[in-house]
């Protein structure tokens, strides 16, 4: 395909990206959070045993420990989340909610769960499987062509 052809493709596939970006943004705000906030809400959510490591939170949304750390402590402030030194390593904090932060959770993210799950589930067998298969492929392209990508020279120096 030609290099104009498939970046007429790239810009109609970051428009629907934006599209589904946007209603995770909106989505947010209404529970006056960031997307950001929502996700790592998410996470901690759905994590097994209704813990993780805050390292984990980081590399799943490829964000800086102190990006996280800021977000936990907003929701430790308010009550919802417990922190503590892991036990398997004294460098890694376990997060995990507290019971008020279950019972603030739990009207925000199931909900938004669901409604994942009811859009994917428009969607026949065969076109979910297809847009897995496809997504993984394309975002592992994406991961290691931005990764190949050298800083020139002068930026390094900058």
């Amino acid at each position: 395909m030609k290099f104009e052809e498939v970046r007429t493709y790239v810009n109609k596939y970051c428009k629907l990206r934006d599209i589904q970006f946007a209603a995770y943004e909106m989505y947010a705000r209404k529970h006056n959070l960031t997307a950001r906030e929502l996700f790592v809400l998410d996470i901690i959510w759905f994590a097994p045993d209704g813990c993780c490591l805050q390292s984990e939170i980081c590399e799943r949304l490829s964000a800086t420990k102190q990006t996280i750390s800021a977000i936990i402590k907003k929701f430790m402030k308010r009550g919802y989340i417990s922190l503590e030194v892991s036990s398997d390593d004294r460098r890694n904090k376990v997060v995990r909610f507290t019971n008020s932060g279950i019972d603030y959770v739990k009207k925000i993210i199931p909900p938004a769960a669901d409604a994942e799950i009811h859009a994917m589930g428009e969607l026949n067998s065969n076109d979910i499987k297809e847009l897995v298969r496809l997504t993984t492929i394309f975002s592992n392209y994406m991961k290691n062509k931005f990764d190949d990508i050298e800083i020139s020279n002068i930026e390094r120096r900058i």
